[in-house]
């Protein structure tokens, strides 16, 4: 581990993902706020913005947080971003690797049912992730202050299963908005105060 992190600037395009899904939703929601910037504004946002990363075998960068933002970018035609390196991990072969990553929660290999999957079935490129739905529900319900923004890893993933096995699949396709004023009322009961951020009222004893 580096006493200090170091900065690596690097293709975009080249990163790879420690996690399966993402919300494609909440990646639109990224590139219009993006698009809505001016270039002063877009260079300042990349200058100081670091994506987290580990470097893996075969010279390969692995991001383990900021997914969503990176993938917005890729799809606004964005080239070079910065990272922050947090460990060299690049002699290890892949098995050891991905096994010190999940010691260390810098990976997620969850598939879009909530389901755990092998480290094979995450994918090569940012562009292949694919969509969970249920994470972009998360993410809004976050932003509309249903629950708190916390340091523990991927915690989004975590409110988006309690909610996978809240709200059909079928509101949340046809009225998304309906779907996010239930999950926000639903993320303050009781039930879900396991959860990181939980910003519920405690049943006294």
């Amino acid at each position: 581990m580096h006493a200090h992190p170091q900065l690596i600037h690097t293709r975009l395009e080249k990163l790879h993902p420690t996690q399966i899904t993402v919300g494609k939703r909440e990646v639109a929601l990224k590139r219009k706020h993006w698009g809505a910037m001016g270039r002063k504004a877009r260079i300042a946002a990349l200058s100081s913005h670091w994506f987290p990363a580990v470097a893996g075998p075969g010279e390969r960068f692995y991001i383990v947080d900021h997914h969503h933002f990176g993938l917005a970018l890729l799809e606004e035609d964005v080239k070079t971003v910065s990272l922050m390196l947090l460990t060299d991990l690049s002699w290890l072969g892949l098995p050891h690797f991905w096994n010190v990553m999940d010691h260390h929660q810098w990976v997620h290999p969850y598939d879009s049912q909530g389901q755990r999957c092998g480290f094979d079935a995450i994918p090569g490129r940012l562009t292949a992730m694919h969509d969970d739905p249920y994470r972009s529900l998360a993410g809004e319900v976050r932003q509309a202050g249903g629950f708190s923004k916390d340091v523990t890893p991927f915690s989004e993933f975590l409110w988006a299963d309690f909610f996978r096995a809240r709200i059909g699949r079928k509101l949340l396709d046809h009225d998304f908005p309906a779907a996010l004023h239930r999950a926000i009322k639903i993320a303050g009961a009781q039930e879900a105060r396991y959860l990181p951020g939980w910003c519920g009222v405690a049943e006294k004893a």
